[in-house]
């Protein structure tokens, strides 16, 4: 196997060229930042999600691609997660099925459906409900998949990033936490898992009161080790309060940012 990641510098791409470290044959390495230098079996190829050849360049070779690239958060301007997230996923899907990559694993984010209440459970064939631009981003980037699945038989995994912490640090993290561990076993389970054409899934650890339904956890064979509540055994941790409007919605603090309808409106 050799895979590429896209974003290598970032939070999650930094945790999984450790956890992944020696377990392919290569492992290629992208971003627009500094990267550590490479160890055994590892290229550093720095490269923008603006140069469409680049990225061709980048995927030649490639069995397995990690998009993790682009803007991370809201707020953020239109302009730059129309450039980010959405031409430079295009262009990152597009020089994957010219160099003929086998399989994409695509970091969408648990904020395609923040517009959902807290009091309902979401699985994966809902509509999306999106609590921003960022996530707005994100469901461009599920359907570009799902397009790069249907049109070019490409495999393609969306994650749905729930938050990814060393440790949950607020209530609504205690139900969408994902741990370091679960990640790495998360994205090498999309990597290494037989033939499937598209699937979405939740990247969550095993917390009780989940907010969603991981419906395809089973066709990867993921099955997280970590909980929340293992790691917050202090039974006096307090965390701060929610906002009002942001504790109805799966999206939190996403969902006020930037709000000027009426919350009561959202059913």
């Amino acid at each position: 196997m050799r895979i590429l990641i896209t974003g290598a510098a970032g939070k999650i791409g930094r945790v999984l060229r450790k956890g992944l470290a020696g377990r392919y044959e290569l492992m290629r390495l992208t971003d627009i930042a500094r990267m550590d230098p490479p160890g055994p079996g590892e290229e550093c190829l720095p490269a923008d999600l603006g140069d469409a050849p680049a990225l061709e360049r980048l995927c030649d070779g490639i069995d397995c691609v990690i998009h993790l690239a682009g803007i991370s958060e809201e707020p953020t301007s239109w302009e730059e997660v129309l450039t980010a997230n959405i031409v430079g996923s295009y262009h990152l899907f597009d020089a994957a099925r010219r160099a003929g990559v086998h399989r994409v694993v695509y970091a969408s984010s648990n904020h395609v459906v923040g517009f959902y209440r807290r009091d309902r459970t979401v699985g994966t064939q809902e509509p999306m409900r999106p609590d921003g631009v960022y996530a707005l981003s994100k469901c461009f980037g599920e359907a570009l998949g799902r397009l790069y699945a249907d049109k070019h038989g490409l495999s393609v995994a969306c994650l749905r990033i729930g938050a990814f912490r060393a440790r949950p640090e607020d209530r609504r993290q205690m139900a969408i936490w994902l741990s370091h561990r679960d990640c790495v076993q998360l994205v090498r389970c999309c990597i290494e898992a037989p033939q499937f054409h598209f699937i979405v899934l939740y990247g969550v650890s095993g917390n009780a009161g989940l907010l969603w339904m991981n419906e395809e956890a089973g066709v990867i064979g993921y099955c997280p080790e970590d909980s929340a509540e293992r790691v917050v055994i202090d039974a006096e941790t307090v965390f701060p309060p929610e906002h009002p409007v942001a504790a109805q919605f799966h999206g939190g603090p996403y969902c006020t940012m930037g709000l000027t309808g009426d919350p009561a409106k959202v059913s």
